[in-house]
Order: structure tokens, then C-alpha cells, then sequence
């Protein structure tokens, strides 16, 4: 059931939103060749709870982590570890908090270090699908119509869509209904109403979209081996339109 938030609820939830787009803003800056993902990690952390929240994802099902933090090839649920990022690799960072019982959940890609043209359109092409979407994001529009655009914008690019993982509805829980594919038939899917809160996230691979999950029960991974991007906002249906709550 898609659960419909009150304005004082989306209050709360931009309170949750401005705490991860803080922390992703912050981590941004120690993005480089050297330093490692648990570093990437404690500082993200530290910008949460420093904000009088809570890591969403920190013990979520077993998570052993305040972030997510996938490597080239990783698409999401990486692990943060002693791994150190190395010059031309790109880096995914998602990250949720928690803050008055209401969640908010946001990713970038990084580049570490200078990277390649296709990598960096591999990553511009993810944030602006994210865009694309976000504009069919209305009160009586379709699910579908979200999605379809996701789809219409990456497929010209010639880039993979990961199927396996989809964006979410968000809010005192961070998974919550409905489920939010990259991929979709236009005039489909739930009429979109007032106080619906939705985290949409294009998962977008240099090659082909198909998935392997590791032996940890986690990290997604490409099976092919080719590098993946991510971005994700979490977004609110107002009175005024749609809102972003994230960036």
C-alpha cells in the first residue's frame, strides 16, 4: 500500500533529505586516489549523526555500514572496507538518514581522480535520466510515464538499465511502496497523487545490464565487468509539484 504523507510529514522528511544531500556534498570533497571506502564511510557518518540523525542503512537487514560505497563495477550495496580508491576509477556513494521517523535516501557517482570519456558520460547520463524522470513526477500522472522516461533518455546513449534493482516509496520506513523501475511502458503503472514520496534512482551500466550478487549477499555487481553509475533523490508530490529533498 503507497502510503500518502501529511504536509507535516514532508517537514520532517526535508529535515531528513537536507542531512544526505549534506553528507554526500561532504564526502564529495575526500573523493580521491587513496583514500579508502571506510574512510569515505566514517565520514559520512560522522555528518549524520553530528545532524541528530541516524544511518538508515547501519544494521538495515543485516548492513554492516553507515553508506553503500560500489567501485566501477559494483552497482550498489557495496561494503565499505580498507580498499583504497585508485586514479580513474569512478566511486558510488548512497546514503540514507533518519531523523523524527522519517527517512531520506540520496547517491552520486564520483570520479576519482581524472577518468575516461565514457565513464564520465556513463555518469552524466545517470544524473540527467534522474532529471528526466523527475519531470513526469506530478499529481494524476502515471508511474509509468517516470519510468519510460528513465528508459527513452539512457536507451539513446546506448547503456545498460539494471533490471534486478529499482527505485522505492519512502518515508517512516525507507523502503516503502511502490516500487520504482528504470524501465517502463508510458500511461502505466499508479496514478501519482499528492504526498506520495518516491526515492528515484538510475542504476546505469557502460555495458550490459545484467547482475551477479557476491558470495557477501550484498555487493551487485555487473557481470560483464563493466562499469555502473547511480544516482538517486528522494522526491515529494506537494501542492506546488514535485519537490526534491535530497540535493
Amino acid at each position: 500500500m503507497i502510503t500518502v504523507k501529511t504536509d507535516s510529514e514532508i517537514e520532517l522528511m526535508r529535515q531528513s533529505g537536507v542531512i544526505v544531500g549534506d553528507a554526500l556534498r561532504e564526502v564529495e570533497k575526500y573523493v580521491r586516489p587513496g583514500v579508502s571506502t571506510m574512510e569515505l564511510n566514517s565520514i559520512v557518518e560522522d555528518v549524520i549523526r553530528s545532524a541528530g540523525a541516524i544511518p538508515s542503512f547501519l544494521n538495515y537487514n543485516g548492513f554492516p555500514a553507515a553508506s553503500c560505497i560500489s567501485v566501477d563495477d559494483v552497482v550498489v550495496h557495496g561494503f565499505p572496507s580498507l580498499r583504497v580508491l585508485k586514479e580513474g576509477e569512478i566511486v558510488s556513494i548512497d546514503v540514507g538518514a533518519v531523523k523524527n521517523g522519517f527517512h531520506g535516501d540520496a547517491a552520486r557517482t564520483f570520479a576519482v581522480g581524472k577518468i575516461s570519456e565514457s565513464k564520465q558520460r556513463l555518469i552524466d547520463v545517470t544524473k540527467q535520466s534522474f532529471f528526466e524522470g523527475v519531470k513526469f513526477v506530478k499529481e494524476g500522472g502515471r508511474l509509468g510515464d517516470v519510468s519510460h522516461a528513465i528508459q527513452s533518455y539512457v536507451n539513446k546513449f546506448g547503456f545498460g538499465i539494471v533490471r534486478e534493482m529499482v527505485g522505492h516509496g519512502i518515508g517512516k520506513h525507507l523502503h516503502e511502496d511502490p516500487q520504482v523501475p528504470n524501465y517502463g511502458v508510458a500511461g502505466t503503472g499508479f496514478t501519482l497523487k499528492k504526498g506520495y514520496a518516491l526515492a528515484i534512482e538510475p542504476m546505469i551500466t557502460l555495458g550490459d545490464y545484467h547482475i551477479r550478487i557476491d558470495s557477501d549477499g550484498w555487493t551487485c555487481r555487473t557481470i560483464d565487468g563493466s562499469p555502473a553509475a547511480h544516482y538517486e533523490n528522494t522526491v515529494v508530490i506537494t501542492s506546488k509539484g514535485v519537490e526534491i529533498l535530497t540535493l
